[in-house]
């Protein structure tokens, strides 16, 4: 099954990949020194400066905040009203006595079955 790759494993990638690469590049450019005696003439690049992560001002945690509230009253309000729609059930007294008839008549039945 293939995995998506999502932006974040990508740049986990080249930048795992970009270190092995100056690793690379500095164990030849001591081999090539070795090699002549004296400094290689290729420089190893420095790294690039890793970006900063970007602070959300209160405010606009504020305002996400609260497009989220609004976005859980849109779902549970119809399900509140559905709730509310539908009456509760009762038993009429003819049900009520139909069931008891046919409890009497099943007890009845088990106590003559185990004489």
């Amino acid at each position: 099954m293939p995995t998506k790759l999502t932006n974040e494993i990508i740049a986990a990638a080249i930048e795992g990949f970009e270190s092995q690469k100056t690793q690379l590049d500095a164990q030849i450019a001591a081999l090539r020194q070795m090699l002549s005696g004296r400094p290689a003439a290729t420089a190893i690049a420095p790294q690039p400066a890793r970006r900063k992560r970007r602070k959300m001002s209160a405010a606009g945690r504020a305002r996400i905040a609260e497009a989220q509230r609004k976005r859980w009253a849109a779902i549970k309000k119809p399900q509140a009203a559905a709730k509310a729609a539908k009456p509760k059930r009762k038993l009429s007294a003819a049900g009520r006595r139909a069931i008891i008839a046919a409890v009497k008549k099943r007890w009845a039945a088990k106590r003559t079955a185990a004489k």
